[in-house]
């Protein structure tokens, strides 16, 4: 299983950059891994907040294969622990999923397509954090579930 990370939005910031590369690198350890930064449309200032989300979708959209099993971040999805989420991979590499992409939507989220299409949508916290920080914290809790997985030091119940 190969886990694709998306997300909407410009690249990454320095002082966020080294972290996501750092548990990225980690991640591939234990499954080949690939972020994916999907660029905001050209005209964005000009659209309206559902314009934008749709275009954004139709990017999104275009992106995926039918076999994807989608992860869309989303503030009203369910949400889970770290366990929780160690858990839901070996579900997914279990059942031979090909693609697990994990996505995170642009500033005003995801569009309801992208969110019809999702097969699981989780919100990763309460709190409303940048989309930046959203990166670095998705990639650190993927390596954290992976180190649970393999039962790993790092994790501390």
């Amino acid at each position: 299983m190969k886990i694709l990370l998306w997300s909407v939005g410009k690249d990454n910031d320095a002082y966020v950059k080294q972290g996501i590369d750092d548990f990225t690198r980690r991640i591939t350890r234990y499954f080949p891994t690939e972020w994916d930064l999907i660029p905001i449309p050209k005209n964005a200032a000009t659209l309206s907040q559902p314009e934008l989300k749709k275009k954004e979708a139709e990017l999104i959209l275009g992106q995926l294969t039918k076999d994807d099993y989608l992860v869309a971040l989303d503030e009203h999805g369910k949400q889970m622990s770290s366990e929780g989420l160690a858990q839901f991979i070996q579900t997914r590499a279990n059942s031979s999923s090909k693609n697990l992409v994990f996505l995170i939507g642009g500033v005003y989220g995801l569009d309801e397509s992208v969110l019809n299409r999702a097969s699981q949508r989780w919100s990763l916290s309460q709190l409303t954090l940048p989309h930046q920080l959203v990166r670095l914290v998705l990639a650190e809790q993927l390596y954290r579930a992976c180190t649970i997985l393999r039962n790993e030091k790092y994790h501390h119940p």
